[in-house]
């Protein structure tokens, strides 16, 4: 399951509030996806605390994955994964 940050907010105090997420997860010819949005409260006073001009991609990944059920959504993927490799409806028609 691979995190990827797509866009940020941030407060006019440097502050991150909303971190845009992609998750996929491969497995041989499919990927599965999930995307979304977390939203934090910063707090200026807190140990570790960092601005939004010194943050790296893996500072968000270690907040979102602290912030978010991953194992709901490792399920998830999964679930997509299991349906794209044998899909449970067929799509097209009886004569292609």
């Amino acid at each position: 399951m691979i995190f990827t940050i797509s866009n940020l907010e941030s407060n006019t105090d440097g502050g991150v509030v909303v971190a845009h997420w992609i998750i996929n997860k491969t497995s041989g010819e499919h990927t599965a996806t999930s995307y979304g949005s977390t939203s934090f409260t910063p707090d200026p006073s807190a140990e570790g605390y960092k601005t939004y001009d010194s943050l790296v991609e893996a500072d968000v990944i270690s907040w979102l994955e602290g912030a978010l059920d991953t194992a709901a959504f490792e399920e998830h993927l999964d679930n997509q994964l299991e349906e794209l490799a044998n899909p449970s409806i067929n799509l097209g028609t009886p004569w292609e």
